[in-house]
C-alpha cells in the first residue's frame, strides 16, 4: 500500500493481524533508501520512502537467499511500479505488492501503512 505525505512530524504505523503497531518516526526514513524493523512477533519488516514521499513496507527476508537483506537493496522504478533490487542476487520486487518483477512465481508479503 502507498500513501502520500504531507508533514513529517508522525509517527509510521504498520497494519498486523491484530492492529497497527508504531514503527519509527517518519523522520527516520530518507527517501530513496530503506530500514529495517523488528515485529513483535520476530519477523522484519523493509520500510521505503520514496522521493515523491510515498511510504512501502515489505518483508525484508530475500526469498531467493532467505537472507534478510531487501532493506538494504536499491530503490527505483519499472515503469512507473517502484521496486527495491535485492542487494545479493538483484532480483526486484515490487514495493506496493511485494511481487518479483523477474519471477513472477515468487512474492514477498505487502505490508499496509499509514502515519499518525
Amino acid at each position: 500500500m502507498t500513501l502520500a505525505l504531507e508533514t513529517t512530524d508522525l509517527k509510521v504505523q504498520l497494519q498486523l493481524a491484530d492492529g497497527w503497531f508504531t514503527v519509527c518516526d517518519l523522520s527516520a526514513l530518507v527517501p530513496g533508501r530503506g530500514v529495517a524493523a523488528l515485529l513483535p512477533d520476530g519477523r522484519q519488516v523493509a520500510l521505503f520512502r520514496d522521493r515523491a514521499d510515498r511510504l512501502f513496507a515489505i518483508d525484508n527476508r530475500d526469498p531467493f537467499t532467505g537472507a534478510a537483506v531487501l532493506s538494504r537493496g536499491l530503490t527505483g522504478t519499472d515503469r512507473g511500479r517502484p521496486f527495491v533490487a535485492s542487494p545479493l542476487l538483484k532480483q526486484r520486487f515490487d514495493l506496493a505488492s511485494g511481487q518479483c518483477l523477474d519471477d513472477e512465481s515468487v512474492r514477498v508479503a505487502a505490508y499496509a501503512l499509514r502515519t499518525a
